[in-house]
């Protein structure tokens, strides 16, 4: 599935079974919680946190959730995530293809 057809998928969704988007600012929130819930999953596998009885621990639900709300956010105000993350990657490589390789910390 293309970045594109994954935004139509969540707009026929939106449009069949969820009446209507939330609002904008309101899709900014459960994006963040949802980036919270990402980071207790990965502060409780990775980091030095332990999992509470009965705690979910899904991160790829929970990762997917993300794009969910993002794809959301991404239709109502007209954004194509395609177009859009092509150009913040020719960004990134202009900007920084030397940086990285440059760096004594990534050595």
């Amino acid at each position: 599935m293309t970045i594109e057809e994954a935004q139509k998928q969540v707009d026929t969704w939106i449009k069949t079974y969820g009446v209507r988007y939330f609002s904008e600012l309101t899709n900014m929130a459960i994006l963040t919680e949802e980036v919270g819930e990402v980071a207790r999953i990965m502060a409780r596998t990775y980091g030095d946190q332990s999992t509470k009885a009965g705690e979910k621990t899904e991160l790829a639900d929970e990762l997917a959730d993300v794009m969910w709300v993002l794809m959301c956010i991404a239709n109502q105000t007209g954004i194509d995530l395609t177009d859009a993350f092509r150009r913040n990657l020719e960004k990134k490589t202009q900007r920084d293809k030397e940086r990285h390789r440059n760096n004594p910390k990534l050595k």
